[in-house]
C-alpha cells in the first residue's frame, strides 16, 4: 500500500478522529435540518444570537456544579424568549432586538468567565474542542441531536407553513405559538448539542451555510432538506479529514469548506440566471 493511501486512512484508525467523525456527524443533521428553516423563515441572525448568547448559562453551570450544557440550554431559552417578548411589545425591529440582546449577553458572559477565572478553557467554548470528545460526550450529544431530528422531522409541515404564513397557519388552526417556541427551543437545544463539537461562535456557520446552500440548489422543500443535510455531513467529514492532514483546527476548516461550496453554489445560480434571462430575451 502507498505510503499516501496509508496517510489518507489514518484519520479513521485513530479513536479520538474516530470520536470528532461521529460527534460532528450527529450535530450536523438537526442543525442542517434547523438551517432550512431560519433560511426560510430569515433567522439567521437569530442562530447568531442564541450560540452567543449561551455563554453566561455555561459559566453561571460551572459556578453553580450544573452540567454545562443545562445551563447553555436555559441560556439560549432566556435569550430567544426575551427576543420575541421585546419584539411583540415594542416598536424596535426584530434585528434590532437580536443585536442588543446577544451582544448584551455575550459580553455578560465575558465578564462572568474572567471573573470566575474556571479551569475549562475559553477557547474551548468559544471554538469547541472536537479532538478532546469522550463518550459520554457523544451520549449526551447523541440524545439531545435526536430530539431535535424527532422534533423537525414529525412537525416539519407545519413548520414549514408557519416559516411562509403564519397567519394562514393560524387562520387554519395550528397552534402558531407552540410552533414558534417549539422552533427556539430546538434551536436553543442544537446549538448547545454543538457546543462541545465547534464551540459557540463556529455553529453559527452550521445554522445557516446548509440551508442557504441547499436554497441556492433546489426548488422544493424536501430535496432542500435532503441537500442541506448531504452538505453539511460532507463538509463536516472532508474537513476534518483535511484538518488532520494539513494540521489544522477541524471546525474552521468545515466552516471554510462550506463557505466554498456556498460559493460554487452561488455562481452557478448566478450562471444560470444569465442563461435565463438571455434566453428570454431571444424569445
Amino acid at each position: 500500500m502507498s505510503i499516501y493511501v496509508e496517510l489518507a486512512l489514518l484519520p479513521f484508525q485513530l479513536p479520538f478522529m474516530q470520536y470528532a467523525f461521529l460527534i460532528t456527524a450527529m450535530i450536523a443533521v438537526p442543525m442542517a435540518m434547523l438551517s432550512c428553516f431560519l433560511v426560510l423563515k430569515g433567522w439567521s441572525l437569530m442562530g447568531d444570537a442564541v450560540s452567543h448568547a449561551v455563554l453566561p448559562g455555561v459559566v453561571l453551570a460551572y459556578m453553580l456544579s450544573l452540567p454545562l450544557g443545562l445551563g447553555a440550554f436555559l441560556a439560549g431559552l432566556v435569550c430567544a424568549l426575551a427576543t420575541g417578548y421585546v419584539k411583540e411589545n415594542s416598536r424596535i425591529k426584530e434585528d434590532t432586538v437580536l443585536g442588543i440582546i446577544f451582544s448584551g449577553m455575550f459580553g455578560l458572559g465575558l465578564v462572568m468567565f474572567v471573573a470566575v477565572k474556571s479551569d475549562v478553557h475559553l477557547d474551548h467554548i468559544l471554538f469547541g474542542d472536537m479532538l478532546g470528545i469522550a463518550p459520554r460526550d457523544l451520549i449526551e450529544t447523541g440524545l439531545m441531536a435526536l430530539a431535535c431530528v424527532l422534533f423537525l422531522g414529525i412537525l416539519r409541515k407545519d413548520l414549514l407553513l408557519h416559516a411562509f404564513d403564519p397567519q394562514h397557519a393560524q387562520a387554519i388552526g395550528l397552534a402558531v405559538k407552540l410552533l414558534h417556541y417549539g422552533l427556539l427551543t430546538a434551536l436553543s437545544l442544537t446549538v448547545v448539542a454543538a457546543l462541545t463539537a465547534v464551540g459557540i461562535i463556529l455553529s453559527v456557520a452550521f445554522l445557516v451555510a446548509p440551508g442557504a446552500i441547499a436554497f441556492l440548489l433546489t426548488r422544493q422543500f424536501h430535496a432542500m432538506m435532503l441537500v442541506a443535510i448531504g452538505v453539511a455531513l460532507g463538509c463536516s467529514l472532508v474537513g476534518i479529514w483535511l484538518s488532520f492532514l494539513i494540521d489544522s483546527a477541524p471546525a474552521p476548516t468545515i466552516v471554510l469548506m462550506m463557505t466554498a461550496v456556498f460559493v460554487v453554489a452561488f455562481v452557478r445560480e448566478t450562471w444560470l440566471s444569465s442563461r435565463r434571462r438571455v434566453a428570454e430575451t431571444l424569445r
